[in-house]
């Protein structure tokens, strides 16, 4: 079990808010922030969901006599940009790759440089009549992705306070479904007895689920599988919505039981009593899907080396994708040493770097690549994944450094883990979607990072199809 605090300044809307986009005025610092002309909007938008009464943060962020003890502390924590700790909890880099996502709640360079310069000129209020007008927000306990079609909870558990990790199946739920429907979204919420809106040292802080793997099986009348279990994205600590490509919507067959079979308890100081529940937003009767949504799932397995009292450690991995791709999600998954995990594509003699994002082991985001920018690569390109570790006394989240480490399911063993998700593209597909990028860059848009055929001639991109690179 590592420490770490769970719950923090400045977004914690990253559970539950959908995130507006940033403001088109962000792009300059004024020399006299005020609370009431500049500061607000950035709470309002990438705070307040979780930061006011009743809900998940420690504190308030509402009112400005809420709000001004803690503007140190707010420059602090969005100062930190990319690193553990960092509020609102958003780790892409901002200087490395594409830069194009949904629900991004993230800061600019120009909201954090405003928030600094507002702590450092003493935190003024300002003229409340430049107060916007508070926005509408969704309650904790409701859902991103709307008005769910169907909740399914899993079987309750418990964990004392002081327990070791603990790793393995919480059993499985029905789902009561009568006819076969396709998933546009999933999304999970643990449902625990725990206090809202304390503060907590301990990693997961308001939460004892680390993660669970989800999966949906169908049996007949003898007990017997009717076909292999169907794979769901993971619950995580911090996790957002996944929504997925609206070409490929994923089946949930009728009669399914849900299987909760690989899950990661931690204790979190308090003993707590938890369940799980699935949401899931189907497709309207009558949708087919078009493409089949592929989980990729590739990192390091039982070779993980975590070596003792150690900065700057690197773990490598590699895939060869087998069809064209359009890649949806980036979603590092680490644990308590992990820091930094970044995603490169190899085609030819071209790499690129998609991303590289931070990591924090009490906040796993999945982050989903907007359409226009999503990878976009050709068959037989080589995914590298570089992942970097700190376990030394530096890193708040490793209990105790002075011991090695290697793969395993706890909070204490190490995991390294790109869930990406995508959708398989044959040759005419791909040409067409290379040829939208193609025209938006010719018509003056930016560079595609993302696109690694983009302007290169058809020959090029035969000899490299044929994957002699």
């Amino acid at each position: 079990m590592t420490t770490s605090k769970l719950v923090g300044f400045c977004g914690l809307a990253a559970l539950v808010a959908l995130a507006a986009p940033l403001p088109a005025s962000a792009g300059a610092v004024p020399d006299d922030p005020t609370f009431s002309r500049d500061i607000a909007p950035i709470l309002q938008r990438s705070c307040q969901t979780c930061h006011r009464p009743s809900s998940l943060a420690p504190m308030s962020l509402i009112s400005y006599e809420e709000v001004r003890p803690w503007a140190r502390a707010i420059k602090y924590r969005t100062g930190l940009r990319d690193k553990p700790g960092v509020m609102p909890p958003w780790y892409i880099e901002k200087n490395i790759g594409i830069q194009h996502f949904k629900d991004d709640w993230s800061l600019s360079d120009d909201e954090v440089a405003t928030i600094a310069r507002w702590a450092d000129n003493g935190a003024p209020q300002g003229d409340p009549a430049d107060m916007p007008e508070p926005p509408p927000f969704i309650d904790v306990d409701e859902w991103e992705i709307g008005e769910p079609d169907l909740v399914v909870s899993s079987p309750a558990f418990e964990i004392e306070g002081n327990a070791p990790d603990w790793w393995g199946s919480l059993g499985t739920s029905e789902t009561g479904l009568t006819e076969d429907r396709y998933v546009a979204a999933i999304e999970y919420k643990e449902r625990n007895d725990l206090q809202r809106g304390v503060r907590s040292d301990t990693v997961g802080g308001l939460f004892i689920v680390h993660h669970s793997a989800l999966y949906s099986l169908v049996t007949g009348e003898d007990g017997d599988p009717q076909g292999p279990p169907r794979t769901w994205p993971v619950h995580e600590v911090g996790r957002n919505a996944d929504v997925f490509d609206e070409k490929a919507g994923r089946l949930l067959e009728a009669g399914s039981t849900l299987l909760f079979p690989t899950t990661h308890l931690h204790a979190n100081g308090t003993d707590t009593r938890a369940h799980i529940d699935v949401a899931f937003k189907f497709h309207p009767k009558g949708y087919e899907p078009e493409k089949e949504m592929q989980l990729l799932f590739f990192g390091n397995g039982p070779d993980l080396d975590i070596r003792p009292m150690e900065a700057d450690q690197r773990a490598d991995a590699y895939f060869t994708l087998p069809e064209n791709a359009k890649i949806s999600v980036f979603e590092p998954h680490m644990h308590a040493p992990g820091i930094r995990m970044c995603l490169e594509a190899v085609w030819g003699t071209s790499v690129q770097t998609l991303n590289c994002a931070g990591y924090d082991h009490n906040w796993v985001r999945v982050y989903k690549y907007a359409d226009e920018a999503a990878p976009l690569l050709p068959k037989g390109t080589i995914l590298h994944l570089t992942g970097y570790f700190d376990n030394s006394p530096t890193n708040p989240n490793v209990v105790d450094p002075r011991n090695w480490s290697g793969s395993g399911h706890r909070s204490v063993d190490n995991m390294f883990i790109n869930l990406m998700q995508a959708i398989y593209l044959d040759d005419e597909e791909f040409a067409q979607e290379v040829a939208l990028r193609e025209a938006v860059i010719e018509a003056g848009g930016e560079p595609d990072i993302g696109c690694l055929t983009c302007g290169v001639p058809d020959e090029a991109a035969e000899v490299g199809d044929d994957g002699d690179n």
